[in-house]
């Protein structure tokens, strides 16, 4: 719902795409480093699961980045 509404404005405002795709990328280089925080948390606390960790942390990196380059790339579905 919210994300429709934020298209429908996109559309009618050419600047709100550029401000719409900074705050995408802005969120998700927060998520990143979250994840990055609490793997290396984790890690630390044991070390015997460090690889099953890791490997955690950089599927859900890349979910992020895929999520936010369809925030970035992707277009309102209609035209004024």
């Amino acid at each position: 719902m919210l994300l429709s509404t934020i298209l429908e404005a996109v559309s009618y405002v050419p600047g709100l795409a550029a401000i719409a795709a900074a705050v995408a990328v802005i969120g998700a280089a927060i998520g990143i480093g979250r994840i990055g925080q609490s793997a290396m948390e984790a890690m630390a606390r044991q070390p015997e699961a460090a690889g099953r960790i890791q490997s955690g942390m950089i599927i859900a990196g890349a979910l992020v980045e895929g999520a936010t380059l369809f925030a970035i790339v992707g277009k309102p579905s209609h035209k004024p």
